[in-house]
């Protein structure tokens, strides 16, 4: 997981594609939410956003 996340941030800083990291910020974010709500009485109200 690590070298992973090394490879995207030397990808963004290499090619300057910066814009690119809220998008990247946004989807974890996002599958965070999912993963963390999963398995409580919340979950079916987070889904329904989707």
């Amino acid at each position: 997981m690590d070298n992973k996340l090394a490879m995207i941030w030397d990808f963004l800083k290499v090619r300057k594609k910066w814009w690119l990291t809220p998008i990247i910020m946004f989807i974890l974010l996002l599958s965070a939410l999912i993963v963390i709500t999963q398995g409580s009485a919340a979950a079916p109200f987070v889904y329904t956003l989707f």
